[in-house]
């Protein structure tokens, strides 16, 4: 029976079957939920520090402006470094600056300009251990069960958008007055669990550090020519931009849509907080159910249908924020556009991955990285701004226009994307 079960896990994930990369999923996957659970906490206690959507977006900008200026000489030195030195250097950083923001907040000397500044020091390690991180895959698993680590990863950080919510609502319900600085602390705690992982593994497909006599920018320009040379990337790098600049951060708004756009009469603290860890949930559950659909099947024949349905879904669920009246209808919706961010993002990430060399991997996903998170902050500015001048509702349907034309436009303008994942 035991065989059976393992026969049978080993044909749905076979990049399970790699120790190595069995306990690196494990270590991950804990310190995701706490990261997880910090990200439905903290917008919360931001929006009720300054009250402003503004500021939501001015948060989301400094966590991914560092990626703006970081993403392409990312990609270079991390082909130059260790990998999982890289990683463990980073995710140590990280571990530090969610402790410094638990202690601010348990001892009542929070400010928004310390969550502002403390989301730039995350942001700036998170650019380069993304990737480091995302090119390590392959010297854990090899390339024959790279697309299905790589699904697993999206599994991975999609399960802890589910469970991160479910154990923050709790703990915000029962420490009302200092609930988000003990979920900042065991955040903190977590990413020994991904550290201890690190120290475990064995990279039995090493890839060894990229010895180059050339500069970082030339370098660079390597990999943006091999990425002009080939359209279906580029493609695909620009469909991720425009999902960066006028799609993913009208996510940072749900404390608005949960506070404001669902607002009731007698609404208390308690409530409000119940209702923004209910969508955060439907976000998670949405993006988790679309992790799980690629992990059990990510075969090639699939993906460019797979990628048409996830831009659909995403864009009805974003557009339809501008009907919202019911708490249902918002889970609903959030959930939707859950499903269809991580299906658009799981298959474009495959894709990268699998066509991309060795020695160009890194600088290429650098760029994809710097096409959705690099321009983020601009996006997080505006979508801000909107919010707080127009209402989220006339926000989401302005933006579902934009990527309705745009995503729809590069489809027809590049169709190898399709054919070239089908």
């Amino acid at each position: 029976m035991i065989h059976q079960i393992r026969l049978s896990l080993a044909g749905r994930f076979p990049a399970l079957t790699s120790r190595d990369f069995a306990i690196f999923w494990l270590g991950h996957l804990l310190s995701l939920v706490g990261t997880s659970m910090q990200n439905t906490a903290q917008p919360l206690l931001a929006y009720r520090l300054s009250g402003r959507p503004f500021d939501l977006g001015l948060i989301g900008f400094a966590f991914a402006l560092p990626t703006f200026f970081l993403a392409f000489p990312s990609g270079v030195l991390v082909e130059r470094w260790d990998k999982r030195k890289t990683v463990m250097i980073l995710q140590a950083v990280m571990m530090i600056e969610t402790l410094i923001l638990a202690v601010l907040t348990l001892t009542g000397r929070i400010q928004i300009w310390h969550i502002i500044v403390l989301s730039m020091v995350l942001g700036i390690a998170t650019t380069f251990e993304i990737t480091a991180r995302q090119s390590m895959l392959i010297e854990l698993v090899g390339s024959e069960h790279l697309p299905n680590a790589i699904a697993l990863q999206s599994t991975a950080f999609n399960m802890s958008r589910v469970l991160g919510p479910a154990l923050a609502a709790p703990l915000l319900l029962i420490l009302p007055s200092n609930g988000e600085g003990w979920i900042f602390l065991l955040n903190a705690l977590s990413f020994g669990a991904i550290l201890i992982s690190l120290f475990s593994v064995r990279l039995t497909h090493k890839v060894e550090p990229i010895l180059s006599n050339q500069s970082i920018a030339r370098d660079f320009l390597d990999g943006g020519r091999y990425i002009l040379a080939h359209r279906n990337i580029a493609a695909i790098i620009l469909l991720a931009a425009i999902l960066g600049l006028f799609g993913m951060p009208v996510m940072q708004q749900i404390p608005v849509l949960a506070k404001d756009v669902l607002a009731q009469i007698g609404d208390t603290k308690s409530i409000v907080d119940a209702r923004n860890s209910a969508l955060y949930l439907a976000l998670g559950s949405g993006a988790l159910a679309a992790a799980l659909m690629i992990a059990f099947n990510n075969s090639a024949h699939r993906r460019g249908a797979r990628l048409l349905m996830g831009e659909a879904a995403f864009i009805v669920g974003l557009m339809g924020i501008a009907f919202l009246n019911q708490l249902w209808f918002a889970v609903a919706l959030v959930a939707l556009m859950g499903w269809g961010g991580v299906t658009q993002f799981a298959t474009m990430n495959t894709l990268l991955q699998t066509q991309v060399s060795n020695e160009l991997r890194g600088r290429v996903y650098s760029v994809y990285l710097w096409s959705f998170q690099g321009i983020a902050p601009f996006g997080s500015l505006l979508i801000g701004w909107m919010t707080q001048n127009l209402s989220l509702p006339t926000t989401a349907m302005v933006c579902g226009l934009v990527c309705l034309i745009g995503l729809g436009g590069i489809q027809a303008l590049f169709p190898a994307v399709r054919r070239s994942a089908a």
